[in-house]
């Protein structure tokens, strides 16, 4: 009686499992792959500087694979940090961590360590893709399906598709971020043959609405070149700020999941 009693129980929770499971969406990864690394240099242009290199940062697919809930994971991680004479008045030292699933491309785990001259900010935080959850080091609540982080969002968004898109057209994403939920809109702007340090890309233009205020005055700031492609990877990124602008140029990369037939020389 025990042994029958158990096995039912055991039984229950597998179909419990599978039932779980049944329920997540599952998309077709075709733009990255475990062990992409993208480098990219970041400057600033203004009247007091220009072109000179302010910091470095990579993106990478580690190839580790921790399993949440018994389901594999694509281990994200994005770093930046300043260089040269900008350590001297305004350090930089960040490091964002996304582990993703690789059925669904939402995340389970997402790390932040912030270290941005004086400011300092850790944040963990656990989503539960079952129940709609989020839980950070300071709340819990409720998000909706298949919520983004800010490292997963930029994974997920390379697989959206792009080929049928037209001048005008929006693609949307939404995130979590500092225990509030955003709603990105990202305007595309058209095709365009764009010159960077590694050579000549065929690139699809965008520009994501972000708030207006303190650095931002108006709602569509920053261009995006990304490789018209497969990869989807940025090539170019153009922030106009209060005085000049940053820019973000991708300068080496590293195992793509698919040619850069983009590159044009």
């Amino acid at each position: 009686m025990k042994k029958t009693i158990l096995a039912l129980f055991i039984l229950s929770g597998l179909i419990l499992l599978v039932s779980f499971t049944d329920n997540l969406r599952s998309l077709d990864n075709r733009a990255f792959k475990r062990g992409e690394y993208l480098k990219y240099r970041v400057f600033y242009d203004s009247w007091v500087t220009s072109g000179l290199t302010a910091g470095i940062g990579t993106v990478r697919v580690l190839d580790d694979n921790k399993k949440f809930h018994g389901r594999d994971t694509y281990h994200l991680e994005v770093i930046g940090r300043s260089v040269g004479l900008f350590n001297w008045f305004f350090k930089v030292r960040d490091k964002f961590e996304s582990y993703v699933d690789t059925e669904t491309l939402a995340p389970w785990l997402f790390i932040r360590q912030t270290r941005e001259g004086s400011f300092r900010k850790d944040d963990k935080v656990v989503f539960n893709q079952f129940e709609n959850t989020a839980k950070s080091t300071t709340m819990e609540r409720d998000v909706p399906p298949y919520v983004q982080d800010i490292v997963s969002a930029f994974f997920y968004m390379r697989n959206l598709p792009m080929t049928d898109l037209e001048k005008g057209d929006t693609l949307s994403v939404m995130f979590h971020l500092d225990d509030s939920v955003y709603n990105s809109k990202i305007l595309f702007r058209g095709r365009q043959d764009i010159e960077t340090k590694l050579g000549r890309f065929r690139s699809l233009v965008f520009q994501p609405k972000v708030a207006k205020g303190e650095v931002f005055d108006t709602e569509y700031p920053m261009t995006l070149w990304v490789s018209d492609d497969r990869n989807h990877i940025p090539l170019l990124v153009e922030s106009e700020v209060i005085i000049g602008s940053v820019k973000i140029e991708l300068i080496d990369y590293n195992n793509l999941a698919n040619p850069l037939t983009a590159r044009i020389d």
